[in-house]
């Protein structure tokens, strides 16, 4: 509302020798830095995309929803999708979070003959919360979420290499086996 606009870039976690092995989320406002979220979030956004693309396809109970916009990969009419936020080694919050909540949203649509229905829709919550305290939201359709979640791995997967986030191997401790 405030013309503010929000960053969320994927930055490389690397390992002990500086092998990229996961993302955490860097936040900018308006080209400011915000916050950094999401320690090792890469396999959680890489699934939340195919869920919201199989939602958006009517496979589960996303397929109740008639129209493709209000389809989410959630049945629940109020829940999160994701809650990234940053930890200190310690464990203490600070520093930035970015999270998803799904809401049901009734509309009245009225009739011609003075009658009327409700109809429901459903909307992705996008909020973001800087250091500061100030927070920012953006209100997505299913298809937005999808561009928007679909943009952070695709971004993600390059900082990674090319290496595909949805499978993430786990290797063996310095064998280079996967498990």
């Amino acid at each position: 509302m405030d013309g503010s606009y929000l960053t969320v870039t994927p930055v490389a976690c690397t390992d002990s020798v500086g092998r990229p092995y996961e993302i955490t989320l860097e936040l900018r406002r308006d080209g400011t830095p915000y916050g950094v979220v999401g320690e090792r979030c890469g396999w959680l956004l890489a699934r939340l995309a195919r869920g919201v693309d199989d939602a958006r396809d009517g496979r589960g109970g996303a397929g109740l929803w008639p129209d493709p916009d209000d389809r989410f990969p959630d049945e629940e009419p109020e829940s999160e999708l994701f809650s990234f936020r940053y930890r200190t080694r310690s464990g203490v919050v600070g520093g930035g979070e970015l999270r998803c909540q799904l809401r049901t949203i009734p509309i009245w649509v009225p009739r011609r003959e003075g009658c009327g229905e409700w109809r429901l829709t459903r909307r992705a919550y996008v909020e973001a919360w800087g250091a500061s305290g100030i927070g920012m939201r953006a209100v997505l359709t299913s298809a937005e979420l999808a561009v928007f979640v679909r943009g952070l791995v695709d971004e993600a997967e390059g900082c990674l290499d090319g290496r595909d986030l949805a499978r993430n191997p786990v290797e063996g401790a310095g064998r280079g086996e996967s498990r």
